[in-house]
């Protein structure tokens, strides 16, 4: 099939030329034509993707954080847009397949804020923990839920209480027992619910934290493959921030704003009760509440809010600091540079240890004025009750209740001040996600590309084009644009375009499980066909467990032509109607980069897919259908 087509003399373009489409076809409305089918030993062929528009899914099951934390800074140079459906070549949560939702523009990083939050007052929309909640789309009825729940277990408590001191005041005073059944049903039903309750609560208010958490991450994930640029953070710091910060802005649910909404509910209620005995020993409670559920949470606030940023930052020090040690220690003893490196691992520690020593402080004084608080109810309490039942104005029986009650109402607010140093710690995380997200953060690299205005790709199925030039020339940036992933490419990116990256990710799974990211159902047999057509059958054989051997991180244990191949593999597997490789013949030498740009070729005739290299050095003669060379310094950097 490829005698019959003669291969067009290269043609060079000038810097600033325009370069004209070979055909009038747009590459996103092209439908693959009829495929014949593969002989027989041949390389499993791309098949197109059934079009689900406006689904986003994940190319593979990995769930390790740890490997999705560090191939983040891969994903924009891997997402591929295949029959309407955008694909990720990145490990996500299992809720990454319905995540990504059409940004917001205004919010950093295309992140919705939600009509909701733009109707909040400027000062608060400007709050970078504001600004993230509505990526966690926690449903107000779970919330509800849960704090209905949580209110119920503290009614509860504080009955248990009420009706025990009671029932003991009463039954000193010899009654009839049938006068006590009553109470003595309700002290059993109290102690029962309150453990139940208790329990249910915690289901409740976790399923909230945890699909917040699993949103946002995909959310995260989604920003960082559709902002310009890359993060210039460490990748042990990116690890902190995708994994220990998105775990804190979940938590601000479960940990601040359930526990708030249960002390406001129950609280009132616990006024209200002791009110209807004695009007003052409930004003007294009220005061004793405000000054345990709002002064002593204000004082934490402010100060977790000096240690906080520290903390936050110490802590991705120390993760950055630790994965660089792990990951590239026989690199550092060779330069001479562990040693020192340990000893910033040290340092950074003990900085992190002294924000954790300064949190313990805050949160022992604040349980201590809190208990405070709890005393001066008590001695209040009998301040104003003793008097009262002296003249009469309450029974001996209701004193009990009236002094007992608040020893179980503070439990409603013991974990305020923790609930303040919680939003204050998840503001933190918050601001270090907008950090990645936020297209004119400093943490933020842009790219600098060549500008090429008017050049475009055309995707004839079956034919094979080549893109030779220089570094610098614009040959990535060309196939990119026409794979959809850059800034400036029409909304929807190109359906069924594969761009295969030279830097691709492989992730720290098996070798079935990273071919089976271009393809979720891709069976043995067919990972085997693949690797056998790129030529690595040898190193197959050689693995100790072949198919199911683990691969380092990002294949630190293998080879560099291996890392080449084993991704060109993965793109033959993909269902994918156009492949586009940025230098397919890097790190191999010149008799097998020939053998992987004609294997290229022919699984482009033989699937009709159509297939674009864009390499440095030239491939064989008559491979080619177009080639096209960009002469150096094609466009103005941008």
């Amino acid at each position: 099939m490829s005698a019959a087509r003669r291969p067009q003399p290269p043609t060079e373009f000038p810097p600033g030329a325009t370069l004209p489409a070979v055909s009038a076809h747009a590459a996103s409305s092209r439908a693959p034509a009829p495929e014949p089918a593969p002989p027989a030993g041949a390389p499993p062929r791309a098949t197109p993707a059934t079009a689900t528009s406006g689904t986003a899914t994940s190319g593979t099951a990995t769930s390790d954080t740890a490997a999705s934390a560090a191939a983040a800074s891969d994903t924009a140079a891997s997402s591929t847009a295949i029959s309407g459906t955008t694909t990720s070549d990145t490990a996500t949560s299992d809720t990454g397949a319905s995540a990504r939702t059409t940004p917001d523009p205004g919010s950093p990083g295309g992140a919705p804020t939600g009509r909701a939050l733009r109707a909040l007052p400027r000062g608060v929309r400007r709050d970078p923990l504001w600004r993230l909640l509505p990526l966690l789309e926690v449903r107000p009825r779970r919330v509800a839920a849960a704090i209905g729940l949580g209110t119920l277990t503290l009614v509860c408590a504080i009955g248990l209480a009420a009706v025990a001191a009671w029932l003991i005041a009463r039954a000193s005073q010899m009654p009839p027992v049938l006068t006590l059944s009553v109470a003595v049903v309700a002290v059993r039903a109290f102690g029962i619910g309150r453990g139940v309750l208790r329990y249910t609560e915690r289901l409740a208010s976790h399923d909230v934290a945890l699909r917040g958490m699993a949103a946002l991450r995909a959310r995260v994930y989604a920003g960082l493959a559709d902002a310009p640029g890359t993060p210039s953070v460490r990748r042990g710091d990116l690890l902190a921030r995708l994994g220990a910060d998105v775990d804190s802005v979940g938590d601000v649910v479960v940990r601040a704003v359930i526990p708030a909404g249960v002390a406001l509910v129950t609280g009132a209620g616990s006024v209200l009760l002791l009110a209807a005995f004695l009007p003052a020993a409930g004003g007294a409670l009220a005061v004793c509440l405000v000054l345990a559920g709002v002064v002593v949470p204000w004082l934490a606030a402010r100060a977790a809010a000096r240690t906080e940023a520290h903390g936050a930052a110490a802590r991705g020090r120390v993760s950055g600091l630790a994965l660089e040690l792990l990951e590239e220690g026989t690199q550092l003893r060779v330069a001479g540079r562990f040693d020192d490196r340990a000893a910033d691992l040290r340092a950074a520690d003990r900085e992190l240890d002294a924000v954790n020593d300064t949190s313990a402080r805050i949160s022992g004084l604040s349980a201590g004025l809190a208990s405070l608080a709890q005393g001066l109810a008590v001695v209040a309490a009998l301040a104003l009750g003793i008097p009262a039942v002296a003249a009469g104005r309450l029974a001996p029986e209701e004193l009990s209740v009236v002094v007992l009650t608040p020893l179980a109402v503070f439990e409603t607010t013991s974990g305020l001040p923790a609930a303040a140093v919680q939003w204050h710690r998840s503001r933190e995380a918050a601001r270090r996600l907008l950090g990645l997200l936020d297209h004119g953060s400093g943490e933020r690299v842009g790219e600098t590309r060549p500008d090429l205005p008017g050049m475009s790709l055309d995707l004839t199925p079956g034919t094979v084009t080549v893109v030779t030039g220089p570094s610098g020339s614009g040959k990535t940036t060309l196939l990119m644009r026409s794979a959809g992933l850059l800034a400036e490419a029409p909304a929807g990116g190109a359906p069924g375009v594969l761009f295969v990256a030279e830097d691709g990710h492989v992730f720290g799974t098996t070798v079935l499980e990273n071919l089976r990211v271009a393809r979720g159902d891709a069976q043995e047999h067919e990972a085997r066909a693949a690797l056998r057509a790129v030529g690595l059958t040898p190193w197959l054989d050689a693995l100790p467990d072949g198919l199911d051997t683990m691969l380092g991180t990002d294949a630190t244990n293998v080879s560099g032509g291996e890392r080449r191949r084993l991704l060109v593999a993965r793109a033959l597997l993909a269902p994918a109607r156009a492949l586009l490789v940025d230098e397919p013949a890097e790190h191999l030498d010149a008799d097998a980069a020939d053998d992987l740009v004609r294997l290229l070729a022919e699984h482009a005739r033989r699937t009709r897919t159509a297939v674009v290299l864009a390499t440095h050095r030239p491939v064989p003669p008559g491979l080619a259908d177009h080639e096209i060379a960009l002469a150096p310094g094609a466009g103005a950097a941008r």
